[in-house]
């Protein structure tokens, strides 16, 4: 088993940010007024944010640190870590995390570093900036975290235009002693890596002119190979199978009581994967927050978006035991157990 503790690490804030463009699934073309009703009802997207055209990951990740930051009264010279987790980052070289480094006005001598993983990353981040707080014995960490999927899908493909959406995510972290220990549970299968996938634009498959061809793939899915896809049958029985076991073993590791966990906050892929994720670990409704009906799936921003949109008080005022779980491309799943004490939850950003 990949699970481990960290000690004396504090989440200290969290902040979230979106693109003011909104679109409606109700009004989505490619399927008919019956489908898109069901659309809606059975994957649970009403809304989804949109990016527009120059806006990258990184400046909603700004966006949100630049607010967390003043809210917590820190100052960007006094950041120790800062990582970085997309799928989506500005440049394939350098390192977007020095990018935004610079920008926020971070030291010299702050860790900065890119972590390439998309659903589950947002955990993952997590638990490389903690290990490393921990390592230093000291100082202050952001894991910003987001991708701009919008720009990575087909407008004719229903297998994904009505899923995925964009945001940006800053969490503060601190070296506290005496802070509860945070639980980790990481875990990956990378034979099903054609999963979820952008085949070309990479060394493997460089971008070529037929990587920019149109194909009919099936009825309602064009699409060209640097455009995303995803198998969906494939990703709900790796959910479905893969999360709840991941979960168990975390809480079993930590020797947690289920049923004084505040939430599970889950990814937000779908409802009915999150649906199904919840009935087999046998939680009530009321532990399981969503955010998906109006932000989407925004990659490795869901977590942080769903606790600012729908737990922002509980969080900010309450003591609170929650389990974050993550799960998607890789394929890759993460989940954490950890306890909060009033931690900083700016009011979502739009820009």
């Amino acid at each position: 088993m990949s699970t481990f503790s960290i000690n004396n690490i504090r989440i200290s804030g969290i902040s979230a940010c979106v693109p003011k463009k909104e679109v409606s699934n109700y009004d989505f073309e490619l399927i008919s007024p019956k489908e898109r009703e069901l659309l809606v009802k059975t994957v649970g997207i009403e809304k989804r944010r949109i990016a527009d055209k120059g806006v990258c990951t990184s400046d909603l990740c700004f966006e949100s640190a630049k607010v967390l930051l003043d809210e917590l009264k820190w100052k960007a010279d006094e950041i120790d870590v800062l990582i970085f987790v997309t799928q989506t980052p500005d440049y394939i070289t350098p390192a977007t995390a020095n990018l935004i480094q610079q920008k926020l006005g971070c030291a010299n001598s702050c860790i900065a570093l890119d972590i390439n993983l998309g659903c589950s990353g947002y955990v993952y981040g997590i638990a490389v900036a903690s290990s490393l707080l921990q390592t230093l014995g000291r100082g202050k960490a952001l894991v910003l975290a987001g991708d701009i999927s919008t720009a990575c899908i087909s407008e004719k493909d229903k297998s994904t235009t009505p899923i995925f959406s964009d945001a940006g995510s800053a969490t503060a972290l601190e070296y506290k002693p005496g802070a509860p220990a945070m639980y980790f549970n990481l875990q990956g299968d990378g034979k099903g890596f054609g999963s979820i996938i952008i085949p070309d634009g990479g060394y493997r498959n460089p971008v070529t002119q037929q990587s920019l061809q149109n194909e009919q793939i099936s009825e309602g899915i064009i699409r060209n190979k640097t455009q995303l896809i995803l198998h969906g049958i494939d990703v709900f029985n790796f959910s479905v199978n893969e999360v709840p076991k991941n979960i168990e073993e975390l809480l079993s590791f930590s020797a947690a009581d289920r049923a004084k966990i505040n939430y599970f906050v889950f990814h937000q892929a779908n409802r009915i994967i999150n649906e199904a994720i919840r009935k087999k670990l046998k939680l009530d409704s009321a532990q399981v927050p969503y955010s998906l009906q109006y932000f989407g799936n925004t990659s490795s921003a869901t977590i942080p978006v769903t606790i600012i949109t729908q737990i922002k008080k509980e969080a900010e005022s309450n003591p609170l035991k929650m389990v974050f779980s993550g799960f998607g491309v890789g394929l890759s799943w993460s989940s954490l157990l950890v306890e909060t004490d009033g931690i900083v939850c700016p009011p979502l950003i739009e820009v």
